[in-house]
């Protein structure tokens, strides 16, 4: 291993295959895993979107993602010098792209900052406090004090991850989370479907209904597809940096997607059930957004036996998962930082926490002290959330399927893939990069900005 971890100016790697694999598969591994999949999967037809789902995740996310993980690898460098290193003409490309973890990382540390309160209530036996009609849940957000406590206690979490560097931070911390949150995964699963009532709910999202099939269930699946991959937010050309040369890029993406798609098959098979069974099949049971995480499941744990014990097994699951993404936005924007000054990596850590708890201050204040001030109408965390999601990750998707299918062409990809071992989805690869994605971006940003789904 390398003594570079704390250095702008040379390059630390993985050490394994494996390492790589599980750290990437973390990043993608998220809170929209958790909630967001469950939710998607109910509103649009449960056995239908899950089948529309993987269909897209081996074809549209394999694409993009092996794009973004080639560039990494054969650039060595961070997001922004990346793009620059492909085309100097795109190097704004890597700046919008790095815009988008600078915004995600301050919001997604506030809601990291929930998880955290919840997983302590429940570990202090006082979970029944938290369920009800959703007032526990406003009125800790709408004081200021306590969600900051929870979220610097997150963000130094995460920091101390990053400090560590590359090998002996993320890496290692990956190797023991990973496999940790899938067998929770698993664990509650199966806990879910044997409830009173849940064998209906279970069906539900198993068995694909098509006459429940509509083109919102393809731009549904679409979009959580590429929120859930982390990808355009440079994310995946900074951990690309960090493969080691010898690795198989093919055969480490469709592992990546592998992990990914079965923590979220496995979330819908946790919460869907379980709120089935808790409303009677009641689909609206499972809304969106904080509410599904924070106010509908702590009534469906205080309805079960022995619910506190999968209450607490339910939040460090969802703290494990947010983690292991908030490790990777703030590397990728610690990776830049130092590739740009040359500073050292505990230092920029530093500097990445102080500037990113003055921007999270403004999603916890926008729903205490500032509650009354908009942005677009929206909430301060509400609209940064849209910014990145919905603006500025497809048009950096759609351009990065430019710049590789239209300006220097499929084989900069293809050339790295094959460095070790032949791209058996070579020809998917091309049509996917070069007519299929563009026209889902495309999609993608209109629905968004549209409120079509």
């Amino acid at each position: 291993m390398n003594n570079n971890e704390v250095s702008g100016t040379a390059k630390s790697s993985f050490s394994s295959k494996l390492g790589f694999v599980l750290a990437a598969a973390g990043s993608a591994v998220g809170l929209g895993n958790i909630w967001r999949f469950p939710y998607l999967a109910a509103k649009y037809g449960g056995g239908i979107f899950l089948l529309v789902y993987l269909v897209l995740a081996i074809t549209f996310g394999f694409a993009l993602m092996i794009t973004e993980i080639s560039i990494g690898r054969k650039t060595g460098k961070s997001v922004i010098g990346a793009y620059s290193k492909i085309n100097s003409k795109f190097s704004p490309l890597g700046w919008l792209a790095a815009a988008v973890p600078i915004i995600i990382f301050p919001y997604y540390c506030v809601i990291g900052g929930w998880v955290l309160k919840y997983l302590t209530v429940y570990i202090t036996g006082a979970g029944a406090t938290a369920a009800g009609d959703g007032s526990f849940f406003n009125n800790f957000i709408g004081s200021a004090g306590q969600p900051t406590l929870f979220l610097a206690i997150y963000m130094g979490l995460t920091a101390i991850v990053v400090m560590l560097g590359v090998e002996k931070g993320i890496e290692k911390v990956s190797k023991i989370l990973m496999p940790v949150l899938v067998l929770m995964s698993v664990a509650i699963a199966v806990y879910a479907v044997t409830l009173d009532g849940a064998m209906e709910g279970l069906k539900y999202y198993l068995l694909p209904d098509f006459s429940r099939f509509s083109i919102k269930t393809v731009v549904a699946a679409m979009g959580q597809l590429f929120y859930s991959m982390s990808l355009a937010m440079g994310i995946m050309i900074t951990y690309g940096s960090y493969m080691r040369k010898e690795d198989n890029l093919e055969g480490s993406v469709r592992q990546i997607e592998v992990f990914d798609t079965a923590v979220a098959f496995l979330s819908g098979m946790m919460i869907i059930p379980a709120v089935f069974a808790f409303s009677g099949g009641d689909e609206s049971a499972l809304n969106a957004g904080p509410g599904l995480m924070f106010i509908t499941l702590p009534n469906v744990f205080e309805s079960m036996a022995g619910g506190q014990i999968i209450g607490i097994a339910f939040f460090v699951l969802v703290l494990l998962a947010a983690l292991t993404s908030s490790i990777s936005l703030m590397e990728t924007i610690v990776s830049i930082l130092c590739e740009k000054t040359g500073l050292k990596r505990i230092p920029a850590s530093l500097i990445v926490v102080a500037f990113s708890m003055i921007i999270a201050m403004l999603s916890v204040l926008g729903y205490s002290n500032w509650a009354e001030v908009k942005l677009f109408g929206m909430q301060f965390l509400d609209f940064f959330d849209f910014l990145s999601n919905n603006i500025l990750m497809p048009i950096v998707a759609l351009l990065t399927c430019i710049l590789i299918g239209y300006v220097v062409g499929t084989k900069y990809i293809e050339d790295e893939v094959q460095l070790n071992s032949k791209f058996k989805s070579k020809m998917l690869y091309r049509v996917m990069i070069k007519y299929i994605c563009p026209v889902c971006m495309v999609v993608i940003f209109l629905s968004s900005i549209f409120g079509y789904v």
